[in-house]
């Protein structure tokens, strides 16, 4: 049971958060090309698909991420307990669990057209790298955008099996909703990655958080008008982007308090509920 508890802690099953913001974005894509004219059996059977996959990849991640940060996180308050930096669970386990993940992903992926299959892999690179940008770059989070939004590009070609100018503006404006959301996160290991000389877009932008994080969602906002009017939405759609202008604006960069920890997870986790509304509002705008 122990060696269970451990596993659990190691993927941050506890923590759905994750694995709900990589599956947003492939809810997303799916719905937007789906025609809901035809049997829905296949719209969910695909959108359990996308849910398995996005628990499995981001728990094989989350075990990559802990590999190649152990010694960052050893020094950093937070994460100084995690299984493979307190050593209760060793680099070799980790990387069998992993690997293991990552096979259950792959026969989850194999459901799909082989055009998905191949982007999806070609991805991979991207997905497992991510960790060490914050060496080298003040902009890790943007390639967290660029990996964790992949999916939305995936949930279109499963059913078109080819790419379109349509999810590439809803992924541009993905990307910018996690350089958003992940700098917020940030906040909450600032002081010790300073300190140990980590980088990220919440050490740039400290001076001038909010207004980084207002642009970033600004941008977010015009990609998905911009997508909804490419897309030839319906009026209700349009209007209720009220609702997740009214969360992202109203709420988040409102409530947002860089210097306070517990806020800055508060706020990084109500882009959950942000994720589910505008799948909502992406199922008004084809369905009404």
């Amino acid at each position: 049971m122990n060696q269970l508890n451990l596993f659990i802690e190691l993927t941050r099953l506890k923590k759905p958060i994750g694995y709900m913001l990589l599956f947003w974005p492939c809810a997303w894509g799916l719905t937007l090309v789906y025609d809901f004219s035809n049997n829905i059996n296949v719209y969910l059977f695909y959108l359990l698909l996308f849910f398995l996959g996005s628990v499995l990849m981001r728990s094989a991640g989350c075990i990559v991420n802990d590999i190649l940060d152990r010694k960052f996180d050893k020094q950093v308050s937070r994460t100084k307990d995690r299984p493979i930096a307190s050593g209760k669970v060793s680099v070799s386990t980790g990387l069998l669990y992993a690997t293991s993940l990552c096979g259950l992903a792959f026969l989850v992926l194999i459901n799909f057209n082989y055009f998905t299959i191949l982007i999806a892999l070609a991805s991979m690179p991207l997905a497992f790298t991510y960790p060490l940008m914050k060496r080298y770059t003040y902009w890790p989070q943007l390639f967290l955008g660029i990996t964790f939004n992949y999916g939305l590009i995936l949930g279109w070609s499963s059913i078109s099996g080819n790419l379109d100018i349509i999810p590439i503006i809803f992924y541009f404006g993905a990307i910018f909703w996690t350089l958003g959301y992940d700098t917020i996160y940030g906040y909450q290991d600032i002081k010790d990655d300073e300190i140990i000389g980590l980088k990220s877009t919440s050490i740039k932008f400290k001076g001038t958080a909010k207004f980084f994080l207002t642009t970033c969602y600004i941008t977010l906002i015009f990609f998905l008008l911009l997508g909804g009017y490419l897309m030839k939405f319906n009026f209700f759609y349009f209007l209720f982007l009220i609702i997740p202008v009214v969360q992202l604006f109203f709420y988040q960069i409102k409530t947002f308090d860089l210097n306070n920890s517990n806020v800055c997870l508060k706020v990084f986790r109500s882009n959950n509920f942000f994720g589910l509304i505008v799948f909502l509002n992406i199922m008004i705008g084809k369905i009404l």
